[in-house]
């Protein structure tokens, strides 16, 4: 009885394997450690323990070398992808919520066609004449180019807690900064710069936590996008403190190199809080 068994089993085994793809890992082990990664858990923190706290609005922009790992790849390696392709896909499939780009404050939320046309991805209608002289219309869908994206703005409160005598930082909201040129107006045109959406920093953490960024020294030990704003390995300048003046931008009163200058008094500022409360 069991031969009888086995031969239409043998059978029917080299039938399915002659008809079907085997499955390649490309890898050699199946990685789960950042998949599996979950935020790192910020300290407690006491309004009572806050001393002191400023509002700073800074950009990294992603044409500097240290921070080319937030803009590569423009198109998703596997499970590896840019920033801002981590952030449309979990707007679109993860419930992150995007935000309006006139408030900062996470007030009004955005949908998904505004989103898109923020993006310049909206539908265009174009004539042309095919080859028996009949004018013919096409509306073509537009389609969001995230390689636009050259810079980030981040929103996060500085404080001082003194409890653990240490200057600390969270960042509270990121948005993309988008530059392009339209079509009707050349290669050689000025690029237009246009914020695409506000985005809850805390919100966000859960997939910036799952996603690994490129290490250029070992393939093996990659880091997160959380562990890239956790530890702060990006360069950025200031933009903004919060002010009397309706929170205004350093660019309102300041250009050139001294805006920049401006930024790093700004900088030294907070972080000389820190070293004046300690006696030497």
């Amino acid at each position: 009885m069991k031969k009888l068994f086995l031969v239409p089993v043998l059978l029917l085994s080299i039938f399915l394997g002659n008809n079907t793809i085997a499955q390649v890992m490309d890898d050699i082990y199946e990685p789960d450690h950042i998949p599996n990664r979950k935020p790192i858990p910020y300290a407690y923190l006491r309004e009572a323990d806050a001393m002191y706290k400023k509002r700073v609005w800074r950009v990294i922009d992603l044409r500097e070398k240290i921070n080319l790992n937030l803009y590569y790849p423009t198109s998703p390696i596997k499970s590896r992808m840019s920033l801002i392709d981590l952030l449309l896909d979990g707007i679109a499939n993860e419930g992150i919520t995007a935000w309006n780009t006139e408030d900062d404050r996470f007030t009004q939320p955005m949908g998904r066609s505004q989103l898109e046309q923020n993006f310049g991805a909206v539908e265009q209608t174009r004539t042309y004449t095919d080859e028996n002289g009949d004018e013919q219309t096409v509306t073509i869908k537009g389609e969001i180019n995230s390689s636009e994206v050259k810079q980030y703005w981040l929103k996060e409160d500085w404080f001082f807690d003194r409890k653990h005598s240490t200057m600390d930082v969270r960042i509270l909201g990121m948005s993309p900064i988008r530059f392009y040129v339209k079509d009707d107006e050349g290669e050689d045109a000025e690029p237009r710069k246009s914020y695409a959406f506000w985005v809850y920093f805390p919100e966000v953490r859960r997939i910036l936590a799952t996603h690994e960024v490129f290490n250029n020294n070992n393939d093996a030990e990659r880091r997160t996008f959380d562990d890239i704003f956790f530890k702060r390995y990006f360069n950025s300048f200031i933009v903004k403190v919060s002010n009397v003046y309706d929170d205004r931008s350093i660019q309102e009163y300041s250009l050139g190199i001294q805006s920049l200058l401006e930024a790093e008094a700004l900088k030294k500022r907070i972080t000389d809080y820190e070293q004046d409360l300690w006696e030497y």
